[in-house]
């Protein structure tokens, strides 16, 4: 009877222990990974904004209808005009018909107003004004066709090849799309602007019409309040586009562009964004390889020179995205002329240098020379034989 009852309770404790262990969870970088079921969106695409590794994607070179996202590019070129002084925030321009009667998403720009190129930049941002919209793209190039043939040039010179523009504004029309991928690779442009940042996360502000009116303006990207590290984005949506959400945010060094394109509702566009972009903070961290701010400790011989060495840096930051749940090993391999010849110019390329992961070469950037060494002239060389023969 004892014997029977001893491995009863034996059998019921493997039994518990056994059911324990199977009930953990198993904490794994391959459960986090994402899948397809877990999004209810057409297209989906998620980058870090420094190195543009893709973390994730679902459809994401389909040509869609993307709706608002349009005015991503409307912005883009504007910020650019801003950059190159050709506009200023505080230059005043005047409304037409067309751009006062722009119906949908408007802030009620008034026919013959003065509007600052700010006040219509942040409309545009903030609020998803076409009105704003139009309005810029008179400005830039004289008329909305003639921006338009601006857009899908840039369009080009960006490399988004599932990309067609036929308005600035994303109002419905035949053969305008874009997708996902492109999307992201825009914004990450965007991205790139003081004005642009200037504006994209203000959550509620307000526009004054010349004639004394106000109209509120509320952020249509409610991340910029509600997902931690969101600094910008673009909402979109139209009946033939379904919601439509771009989104960037950044938590410490890392950066990442999330999209969802043809979600069911405005709610699910918010929510599989944030569930993109939670996804690629928790799973993945940006980190500086090279920094192009400081000099490589090795330098490169000058013959001929007035100098007999010539200080090196990087051209560009190079930037790794490492997965926190993997022990990658990263390595930077630099490769220096041994010597150059004088006469040399600051960023002269002197060398390559190598980010290397795993083994594998993942990035590179010049090695640059940082100053100018001048070439040797009779009296330098005097000098020299002097100040060598002084030392015999």
């Amino acid at each position: 009877m004892k014997k029977s009852f001893f491995c009863f309770v034996l059998l019921f404790v493997i039994g518990v222990v056994f059911a324990i262990n199977y009930a953990k969870p198993v904490v794994s970088f391959a459960s986090a990974t994402q899948s397809d079921d877990k999004y209810s969106a057409k297209s989906l695409y998620l980058m870090d904004y420094n190195s543009g590794q893709v973390l994730y994607e679902k459809n994401a070179n389909d040509k869609i209808p993307v709706a608002s996202i349009v005015k991503l590019m409307t912005i883009l070129l504007t910020c650019e005009n801003i950059e190159n002084k050709n506009l200023s925030l505080e230059d005043k321009v005047t409304a037409s018909y067309k751009a006062s009667s722009m119906g949908g998403s408007q802030v009620f720009i008034e026919e013959d107003g003065e509007y600052s190129i700010g006040d219509l930049l942040k409309s545009t941002i903030v609020s998803s004004a076409n009105d704003a919209s139009v309005l810029l793209a008179e400005t830039i190039a004289g008329s909305e066709e003639d921006f338009v043939t601006l857009m899908n040039k840039r369009a080009k010179e960006l490399n988004l090849t599932n990309t067609n523009y036929v308005n600035c504004t994303g109002l419905p029309a035949s053969n305008q799309f874009s997708c996902a991928s492109d999307t992201a690779k825009l914004l990450k442009e965007v991205t790139k602007h003081d004005a642009y940042h200037k504006y994209s996360t203000i959550w509620i502000d307000t526009l004054k019409h010349p004639k004394g009116r106000e109209t509120e303006l509320v952020n249509t990207n409610k991340l910029i309040r509600y997902f931690e590290g969101c600094d910008g984005g673009k909402t979109g949506s139209t009946n033939e586009a379904g919601y439509c959400l771009s989104a960037t945010a950044k938590r410490g060094g890392t950066r990442l562009i999330g999209v969802v394109l043809g979600a069911e509702n405005g709610k699910a566009r918010f929510s599989e964004t944030s569930k993109l972009l939670n996804y690629g903070f928790s799973n993945f961290e940006s980190k500086l390889a090279v920094d192009s701010k400081i000099n490589l400790k090795d330098k490169v011989s000058v013959k001929s020179g007035r100098e007999e060495n010539v200080s090196v840096k990087p051209l560009n930051d190079v930037y790794v995205l490492v997965n926190k749940h993997s022990n990658e090993k990263i390595q930077v391999d630099v490769k220096l002329n041994s010597a150059v010849k004088a006469p040399i110019k600051s960023g002269t390329i002197l060398g390559k240098i190598y980010v290397i992961k795993n083994g594998e070469v993942i990035a590179e950037t010049d090695a640059i020379s940082v100053e100018d060494v001048a070439k040797n002239n009779i009296l330098d060389s005097f000098e020299k034989t002097i100040n060598n023969w002084a030392l015999i």
